[in-house]
């Protein structure tokens, strides 16, 4: 049985290169040297298995979906991500799963950037910690606080796919291929988009715990209130076949798990955000308006508002 320092060395070290890491992994702490001027922007999230995702999932899936949900955080402040740090729990240190789990962590890695730069092993139920850290000009960051009555809500890519991919698998789908699945399992931060916008929005946040309770975070921080259109939601391609008309929107609404940004711009600044993200690939719709008004209007009262910790879904 290999050491937790061996596994580190064997899984999790890569060769040094220009990104900033002047001690990387194998020591005590990691020495990391910020682009000059900037400022840095730090985030950090667990996943547990079989409360953040299934602990049968392709090992690839689950060490890919790991950083991803840490990197929509940077994505969602607009910053560029550099490096990251990991503590891995493991129930046994089974190498075939720790080869596919590292391949799936490090492809994430190259695409967006980011180098591993330290982190710990240790045994015990499967749980993954990744700490991101991106940079950004100062006074650049897109916060949650700073919506205003008038503004526009609008949100990127589709809603409900976590949500529909989460019930594909419970239904016993199993390709990657399916793209409800791949939305739950393998979901893209959006990290572009949230550097292209960091100028026009006046507030942004990622749709982690479902759309209503993170639009409720942006409201509660902006002191704002919101009037959403059910129809202009834009759902997930398959999600109405697989779950019907209700659970759709239930899912688009509640669901959580999609990892899109919801930000809120100046009427004027529509036009010019979806013309940059029309660059990336990436769809921009505009799904309400945000009012002086306090609460959340035009959503039916029996859709769940999102996924709490310790209480499961909100009532």
């Amino acid at each position: 049985m290999p050491s937790e320092f061996e596994l580190i060395a064997r899984y999790f070290t890569r060769q040094p290169g220009d990104d900033g890491v002047l001690l990387g992994v194998g020591d005590d702490c990691t020495l990391l040297q910020p682009t000059p001027g900037y400022c840095l922007a730090v985030s950090v999230d667990t996943s547990v298995a079989d409360v953040h995702f299934p602990g049968t999932a392709p090992a690839y899936a689950i060490g890919y979906r790991a950083l991803a949900v840490s990197l929509s955080d940077l994505a969602a402040m607009g910053a560029t991500p550099r490096w990251c740090l990991m503590a891995l729990t493991l129930p046994e240190a089974e190498e075939s799963w720790l080869a596919e789990f590292a391949r799936g962590f490090h492809a994430l890695c190259d695409t967006s950037g980011v180098t591993l730069a330290g982190g710990d092993i240790t045994c015990g139920d499967l749980s993954i910690g990744v700490t991101v850290h991106g940079e950004l000009p100062p006074g650049m960051a897109l916060r949650r606080s700073g919506a205003r009555a008038g503004d526009v809500l609008a949100v990127t890519g589709s809603l409900g796919g976590g949500h529909g991919g989460l019930r594909a698998w419970q239904q016993g789908e199993r390709d990657l291929d399916d793209p409800l699945l791949a939305a739950y399992l393998l979901p893209q931060p959006r990290i572009e988009a949230g550097q292209a916008l960091r100028d026009l929005a006046t507030a942004a946040i990622d749709i982690s715990d479902g759309l209503l309770a993170d639009l409720q975070h942006l409201c509660e921080a902006s002191g704002v209130g919101a009037e959403l259109d059910r129809e202009a939601l834009p759902l997930t391609p398959g999600l109405v076949e697989r779950l019907g008309d209700t659970d759709a929107l239930h899912a688009a609404l509640g669901g959580g798990d999609d990892y899109e940004l919801l930000v809120s711009l100046p009427p004027k600044a529509v036009k010019e955000a979806r013309r940059r993200l029309q660059t990336l690939g990436v769809p921009l719709t505009v799904i309400g308006k945000l009012s002086s008004e306090s609460g959340i209007r035009g959503v039916p009262d029996s859709i769940p508002s999102g996924w709490l910790h310790f209480h499961g879904e909100a009532p």
